[in-house]
């Protein structure tokens, strides 16, 4: 009913006749809308997440741990490294809400899980060197070295660092790179010992930690104490 009451500039005229008189004398609306969007540098840390607004948003786990830039509007929120875009997320108005893009997690899971095969791998090396030998030879057949590997760290849980270093090194020679072969040559072996089945002991981390490789020191640094004259 605003637009029926008397202008108060011209009470002769309501504000509708008013405003029909200056309608072809108003400048049109720019076609390109002013951008309003929040913009800011937000911090990633170790998990691959932003946080905004009180809520967290996933970004590549690629990214993690430096300066990344956000922008924001009412419905969108849009992760940036430089001018790369990284994520692009529907805005949350929750609190304590997780964001996520699926393939952010597919991704971080795939690292995890090849990060995991490759630290099992760097302790059978450690263990018995051979094993990268067999590991190569295997790959070039085509295996699958996550089982492969899987079997050698229960072989070298069995049997120990030694026997299985000698047995990968004879199925080698054999030019058999499987874990089957170093088993059974294993398994040879022990019997010829006319030693027992071993037996496998679940142990806990900590106590398995204490049983891993120690790399030995250069000992002309303990020669040089000698040198350095005794303190009365």
């Amino acid at each position: 009913m605003q637009w029926h009451r008397r202008c108060p500039e011209d009470t002769s005229k309501t504000v509708r006749q008013v405003f029909a008189e200056e309608m072809p004398r108003l400048l049109p609306l720019p076609n390109n809308p002013y951008p309003v969007h929040e913009r800011l540098a937000v911090a990633a840390r170790k998990t691959p997440y932003v946080r905004f607004d009180l809520n967290d948003y996933s970004i590549p786990h690629t990214h993690v741990q430096r300066t990344l830039t956000l922008v924001a509007d009412l419905d969108e929120v849009r992760i940036l490294d430089g001018h790369n875009l990284l994520a692009r997320h529907v805005r949350s108005y929750d609190r304590g809400a997780q964001i996520e893009d699926p393939a952010h997690i597919a991704a971080l899971i795939a690292h995890k899980h090849a990060a995991r095969r490759q630290r099992a791998t760097n302790h059978l090396a450690a263990a018995a060197p051979a094993s990268a030998t067999l590991l190569g030879r295997a790959a070039e057949r085509g295996d699958n070295l996550g089982s492969i590997t899987a079997s050698l760290k229960q072989l070298l849980a069995r049997y120990g660092a030694a026997e299985l270093q000698e047995a990968i090194l004879e199925a080698l020679e054999r030019d058999v790179p499987h874990p089957n072969a170093v088993r059974l040559i294993l398994e040879r072996r022990r019997e010829e010992r006319q030693a027992p089945p071993p037996i496998a002991v679940a142990l806990p981390e900590h106590v398995r930690a204490k049983d891993a490789p120690v790399i030995s020191h250069r000992l002309d640094a303990y020669d040089k104490l000698k040198e350095t004259p005794d303190e009365d």
